[in-house]
């Protein structure tokens, strides 16, 4: 049965946007230029000056009666929402109620957006805390936001960066895992310091195994859809539009597809449709409008009940949500709403959360949302593609989950060490042996770095003071290597698995090279990567580390970069250097121009040309 299709209902997200499109009314400008020709006629004098002058102010009244009509229709406009879709093939319910938009979405500040502030990791000493534990994280939200407020020639609020996800937006070059080994592969890697000079750099990374799209088995996803008056924008509820309509275009007719909207009130759009009725999603997706307030814990609701009505065993059962994350009415507890999301993730009910605008954006929500899941920010089709064509088998499919790492330093070989990012996923040592602590998950392909600075115990220079006590108090020897300067540690588990496998590594001190520039470019590049976030973030830590040197660090590491992700990050980075340097540049409250008048005064044209040197202005032969 062929889809019958109605008119496409247009709402209108811009009352400003939609009264200078035309309707014969003159726009701020066009007035302005009227009382300017007005005030022009008045001060030449004539017969018609006054006229024309009160004829001129009597316009500008009757044009401001007609904008201010026009706008209070455009936000009537506005409180509309999609007509009521007619019933789609498989009989699933395409309309709902939505609730008035209660105020002008257009007119909020870029002040609102919510970023939250991390307390960077600190300086650990190895002799008193010698073990570091934390979980993976695969999110990149934060790195695609920067992008955007960089391309808007904006600089992020220090202490908002969150460095892993700039490291994890980027593929490295780590060996895939071995057949019927574990599911990813771990490298490491040594080299001195870009930030300090007598300090090292630790890479961690991680590779999880690859996956054809073709064999990642059926699919049972569950779009959640913000459709509130917050998504009107075109960089919102219009792309995310688009970006689906790139998810749906590869999937077959093993796969289940359910779409659920979400604003003053949760509706169904899709019930189960079949992945190739390419008609039918294609349809249901362009018949969005958005309207309304956001009440986002009734939508995740009803989406996971949708999700289990369609479980798939052993196959790919996930909800997607998309949003600017401007929940404002409704849940009021996040706390339950992340349990419900933990809850349902033991089910085998993975989440996505992908963020899309600013000016209202909730990064913090939607990174916690995504919690172990994983978390995008869409700014452009091109990252939509990326996240969701490109990467389709990392976000879909889970290889491992709950993976954490530890890593014991050596306080005979290394003094002191700081973990760079990873500040919210930050675990108690305890934590890393019991399985009940949720951790991340990892995806079909994906990667994951960490990286430590740690300085050696002979480097001296250290920032606290030396341990008066190492060695073993039964023999009075010492009972630290001098071959390892640290241990490295583990655990996962498998997607249908209660308990987790370890894995461990020895860090030996003859795996480190002499000079920064025998590293390999990937190992540079991460850590060119996690100097922008450092500086961005104000971190104190870096003491010979500049824009200068980030510059030559990061295009000297460009390596294999097929899509131009590097290259991108590169214009980027300097972007914001200058940003900085503007930022820096003071403003003076007075201008200092002895009698030349400011702002300088242009020579009407016909003016006699003025010799200095004949100050009586005769007239030259």
């Amino acid at each position: 049965m062929k889809t019958k299709y109605s008119p496409k209902t247009v709402s209108v997200s811009d009352p400003t946007l939609y009264l200078q499109r035309g309707n014969g009314i003159p726009s701020a400008s066009n007035t302005a230029a009227l009382l300017l020709v007005a005030l022009s006629l008045t001060a030449c004098g004539g017969k018609g000056a006054e006229v024309e002058h009160r004829q001129a102010e009597q316009r500008h009244q009757e044009a401001s009666q007609r904008q201010a009509e026009m706008r209070d229709a455009a936000k009537v406009e506005m409180t509309r929402v999609a007509a009521p879709m007619q019933m789609s093939s498989n009989r699933a319910v395409m309309g709902m109620s939505i609730a008035p938009m209660p105020r002008d979405y257009a007119a909020i500040p870029l002040a609102q957006n919510k970023f939250e502030q991390q307390v960077q990791n600190g300086i650990m000493v190895a002799g008193e805390i010698p073990v570091s534990t934390f979980s993976i994280d695969v999110d990149t939200g934060s790195y695609a936001t920067l992008r955007r407020m960089l391309r808007e020639g904006r600089l992020p609020e220090k202490g908002t960066v969150r460095v892993e996800e700039m490291l994890n937006y980027f593929a490295y070059d780590y060996p895939l895992p071995a057949k019927n080994s574990a599911p990813f592969s771990v490298t490491t890697e040594l080299a001195p310091s870009p930030y300090n000079d007598d300090m090292m750099l630790l890479r961690i990374g991680l590779k999880g195994y690859d996956l054809p799209k073709s064999q990642l088995g059926a699919s049972n996803l569950v779009f959640l859809l913000d459709v509130s008056g917050s998504m009107a924008s075109a960089d919102k509820l219009p792309l995310l539009q688009t970006a689906l309509k790139l998810l749906t275009a590869q999937l077959s007719a093993q796969d289940k597809v359910s779409i659920v909207v979400y604003a003053g009130a949760a509706g169904v759009v899709l019930d189960g449709a079949s992945g190739n009725d390419t008609q039918t999603l294609t349809y249901a997706l362009e018949q969005l409008s958005a309207g309304g307030s956001t009440n986002g814990g009734q939508g995740i609701t009803q989406a996971y009940q949708l999700a289990k009505k369609h479980f798939i065993p052993n196959g790919i059962n996930r909800v997607i949500l998309a949003t600017d994350g401007d929940f404002n009415v409704g849940v009021t507890d996040f706390d339950d709403l992340i349990a419900l999301i933990e809850k349902e993730k033991e089910h085998g009910i993975g989440l996505t959360t992908l963020g899309f605008g600013l000016g209202n954006y909730n990064d913090q929500l939607m990174e916690q949302l995504a919690g172990n899941g994983n978390y995008a920010y869409i700014d452009t089709l091109n990252e939509a593609r990326k996240v969701l064509v490109d990467e389709l088998s990392s976000t879909l499919f889970t290889i491992a989950k709950d993976v954490k790492v530890q890593v014991e330093f050596n306080p005979a070989l290394v003094s002191e060490y700081r973990l760079i990012g990873y500040e919210n996923r930050a675990l108690a040592r305890e934590d890393f042996n019991n399985d009940k602590v949720d951790a991340g998950e990892i995806g079909a392909g994906h990667t994951v770095t960490a990286l430590y600075e740690l300085r050696y115990v002979e480097a001296g220079n250290r920032m606290n003071d030396k341990l008066r006590y190492g060695v073993d108090a039964q023999t009075g020897q010492e009972k630290y290597s001098r071959e390892e300067i640290a241990f490295l540690k583990l655990r996962y588990k498998l997607p249908a698995q209660t308990q987790s496998q370890l894995l461990s590594y020895p860090i030996r001190l003859d795996q480190s090279v002499k000079q920064l520039e025998q590293a390999s470019d990937d190992f540079r590049f991460a850590a060119a990567v996690a100097g922008l976030g450092q500086l961005l973030n104000g971190s104190h830590y870096l003491h010979q580390f500049d824009y200068t040197k980030l510059s030559l660090l990061a295009r000297s590491a460009l390596g294999d970069d097929p899509f131009g992700y590097r290259h991108e990050f590169v214009q980027l980075m300097e972007t914001a250097a200058v940003i900085e340097q503007s930022n820096q540049m003071p403003i003076k409250d007075t201008f200092d121009g002895s009698d030349k008048p400011f702002p300088p005064q242009d020579k009407l044209h016909g003016e006699p040309m003025r010799d200095k040197s004949n100050p009586r202005n005769e007239r030259l032969q």
